[in-house]
């Protein structure tokens, strides 16, 4: 990825990037709003972002920035008009399709021929190419990779024929840990699972099925080279309009993404590979060129730190912080700790409630059931100073007994600040089941 790497070269990357809630649409809103999704009201895939609530788009255009968005927005699906906040507004319903996708362009549909990343990277590039350099703008790009099913790019689709992959040591490590996690193995979000259709067959625990998950990997790692490709075409046209040192470029993802670790596929869980992702900002004026912030950054934090840095009227009672500070190498408080949180959804009943908090040393991971009820599941504890790939669940550690109880209440006042009284009323677990989600919400 050497554009990507470069932005990374020249800007600052954030070591310690997380999501609140790993879930596209969620964290989506999370990102524009800097709140919780206890606040912001979209809890899943399928709730749009509220009109009326606030958002760092809509503050930037109050301030007279031309803005726009293009690609994959993801919060609901019959409402074609443009959202609140943009004066351009490109998307699709749902995930879209890597070929020949249908998207909105500003209320009307079509169907656009070519692959999904490049397609986006074309409308971008015409955006940015029609841009004034006398008004400031925010343009968001929205990619659909890699997301499942993974599809690369063909002049990528064999890049990598002669890496071979096999599965992650934590897949195999489930002793100590909730039953649910074993349970979910065979299914849609297990390893032993369709993979999203690279296998035909399942479940299947064969040598034969490891190829399977090779394809997998290796197709998802290829999809990352068009993105990449993406990257560098945006910076070029930056460059040649000469906007380039005076634009703020970010890169960050919305989720993780489980590559086997655990015995898992997707994300949803609070496990490292699920809630960690990238960001990079490249900002000449205040950002030092290779530097890395080692804080906890969450994607709330995004909305307070773009309207700050752009000079927009500022936005109230968010949750997130603002990390520009941090960005210009300044001495700065910061969080600690933080709270994850999950809903059990019945669409993809793979994954329990999940509410967890994370320190800097400690990780501490709640399933509720849903009623208020004792929990069901066996809870985690890890000390990922020691332990950062998770795994040893030291939950039932007798010397961690006070530990534990700090971090529980710990994450009972971090809910409680958010406002969100309803947490232990959740939806109901009803359990891991194996069927397959419909086939139009995959």
């Amino acid at each position: 990825t050497p554009h990507i790497d470069r932005l990374a070269d020249e800007g600052v990357r954030f070591a310690n990037m997380f999501v609140t809630t790993s879930l596209c649409s969620p964290s989506r809103a999370s990102f524009l709003s800097g709140l919780y999704a206890n606040t912001h009201g979209v809890v899943d895939n399928f709730t749009d972002y509220p009109r009326d609530l606030d958002s760092f788009p809509k503050r930037l255009q109050e301030a007279g920035y031309q803005t726009g968005y293009i690609g994959k927005w993801h919060m609901g699906e019959d409402d074609d008009s443009r959202r609140p906040g943009f004066d351009y507004w490109v998307t699709h319903k749902g995930q879209g399709q890597y070929y020949d996708t249908e998207f909105n362009v500003n209320g009307d549909r079509k169907v656009v021929p070519g692959y999904y990343t490049t397609v986006v990277t074309d409308m971008a590039v015409d955006w940015l190419n029609r841009q004034s350099k006398d008004k400031p703008f925010l343009l968001i790009l929205g990619h659909k990779a890699p997301h499942t099913p993974f599809t690369p790019e063909e002049k990528y689709l064999h890049s990598y024929d002669d890496i071979v992959v096999t599965y992650p040591r934590s897949a195999f490590r489930l002793e100590g840990k909730p039953k649910w996690i074993e349970q979910r193995l065979d299914t849609w979000h297990g390893i032993y699972g369709p993979l999203y259709g690279f296998r035909k067959e399942f479940p299947d625990r064969s040598a034969q099925a490891e190829l399977d998950f090779e394809k997998f990997v290796l197709h998802y790692t290829a999809s990352i080279r068009s993105v990449d490709d993406s990257v560098g075409r945006l910076y070029e046209q930056l460059r040649k309009k000469g906007m380039l040192e005076d634009t703020v470029i970010v890169y960050a993802g919305d989720n993780g993404m489980f590559l086997g670790e655990h015995g898992m596929s997707d994300k949803r869980a609070m496990h490292e590979e699920s809630i960690r992702v990238p960001m990079i900002v490249r900002y000449p004026r205040l950002a030092r060129p290779g530097s890395v912030i080692p804080q906890q950054i969450l994607n709330i934090d995004l909305a307070p730190s773009l309207v700050e840095l752009c000079n927009a009227p500022k936005m109230e009672n968010v949750h997130g912080q603002s990390w520009v500070g941090l960005l210009k190498g300044e001495t700065q408080s910061w969080r600690k700790a933080w709270y994850y949180e999950y809903n059990y959804e019945k669409q993809f009943p793979y994954t329990p409630n999940v509410r967890g908090i994370r320190t800097d040393r400690w990780k501490y991971m709640r399933y509720p059931h849903g009623d208020g009820s004792p929990d069901r599941h066996m809870a985690e504890l890890y000390d990922l100073e020691n332990d950062p790939h998770e795994f040893h669940n030291l939950i039932e550690v007798p010397e961690h007994k006070a530990l534990i109880e700090d971090l529980n209440r710990q994450l009972n006042e971090l809910i409680a600040a958010t406002g969100d009284r309803s947490w232990k009323t959740l939806p109901m677990d009803e359990g891991i089941k194996t069927e397959l989600p419909d086939a139009k919400i995959r």
